[in-house]
């Protein structure tokens, strides 16, 4: 089938870059949408995945953590004991679900066949964000901050084998937002929202290393993602919405393109070079032509601030939570990757 249609180049001058917006066959197809309408107003957050168990779970904010069989895409459970879930880690190796409850300020803990909680750790209110070290068995977990109603925030480390907190790592800023680490490596990256920054992080340390402005190019960073092999990581800025391109290992801004609003999941997709972008009404979708050179190759049909999205790169399944909106229920959608 002929995919390419035309080709339009637009150049930013203001950027000093080109960007092409390509009318293609789009590079993903939904093939289910999954109804959730016991759920009411609110938004989704994070995703995890439980491959040997063919499982998915799904945080939503008022509440629950949806549990979704990977090979059906039916709802099988529902864990309710929660006050607002935010992101998730499921431990293969001891069937232990964790689950970072900002509500409780607590991060949870669940037997993975029962459902049934086995204890937790105890943080600031408001956790939120997180980033699990595979190999240390580490969650670096987001905490304290606006709803704290101090200046600062925490990073806190917590062993998830001895189930306790390990340090806090304080942060200069009221808001920090998503977190990515360096495998191998010992950096952790950190979007410092109310610095309009990116902060660096030694975790053997545990120290601040530099931080990297953004605001050149935007305010109000959220997410991250990490693209190792080229030493590129990425970000969102919400004013204006940009995709923001930096060099991992100087923090020079690269590129810098438009996109959707209000998101707040971006994924590095390393089979196929490209970044998903989810946010409101949309999923942007751009294809890594080059380290410093990104075009446009999606503008995919998303829904009301549907930016909560997961890459299952194992099946090249891309998911999108939709929230209920009006007369629209919940839902969640399932789309095949076209390469």
């Amino acid at each position: 089938m002929r995919r390419v249609l035309f080709t339009l180049w637009v150049t930013f001058a203001l950027f000093g870059i080109s960007t092409c917006c390509l009318a293609v066959g789009e590079p993903m197809t939904l093939i289910q949408t999954i109804p959730l309408p016991d759920l009411h107003e609110g938004d989704f957050d994070h995703f995890a995945v439980d491959l040997t168990g063919h499982r998915l779970f799904l945080a939503v904010e008022q509440g629950v953590v949806e549990v979704f069989d990977l090979r059906t895409n039916k709802l099988i459970h529902s864990i309710t004991d929660l006050d607002e879930p935010h992101s998730l880690v499921y431990r293969a190796d001891i069937k232990k679900l964790f689950i970072v409850d900002g509500g409780a300020g607590e991060l949870k803990l669940y037997d993975s066949g029962s459902y049934q909680s086995t204890g937790s750790v105890k943080l600031q209110v408001d956790c939120d964000s997180m980033a699990y070290d595979s190999a240390t068995k580490h969650m670096y977990i987001v905490n304290g901050g606006r709803a704290a109603h101090t200046p600062y925030s925490f990073i806190s480390v917590v062993d998830t084998t001895a189930t306790k907190k390990m340090a806090d790592i304080k942060v200069d800023t009221n808001r920090v937002e998503a977190l990515v680490l360096e495998k191998p490596g010992s950096r952790l990256f950190a979007s410092l929202t109310g610095l309009n920054a990116i902060g660096v992080f030694d975790r053997n340390t545990q120290k601040l290393l530099t931080t990297w402005p953004v605001v050149l190019e935007g305010e109000l960073n959220v997410t991250l993602a990490f693209d190792q092999h080229h030493h590129r990581l990425f970000t969102v800025t919400g004013k204006p919405a940009k995709l923001v391109v930096l060099d991992s290992n100087s923090g020079k801004i690269v590129t810098a393109v438009p996109t959707i609003e209000m998101v707040d999941d971006i994924i590095y997709d390393l089979r196929n070079k490209r970044i998903y972008a989810s946010g409101n009404e949309f999923v942007d979708v751009f294809q890594q032509d080059a380290a410093d050179h990104y075009t446009r190759i999606g503008h995919v049909s998303g829904g009301f601030r549907a930016k909560t999205s997961f890459l299952l790169s194992e099946t090249n399944r891309f998911y999108l939570a939709v929230p209920r909106h009006g007369d629209k229920v919940a839902e969640l959608r399932v789309y095949k990757i076209v390469p």
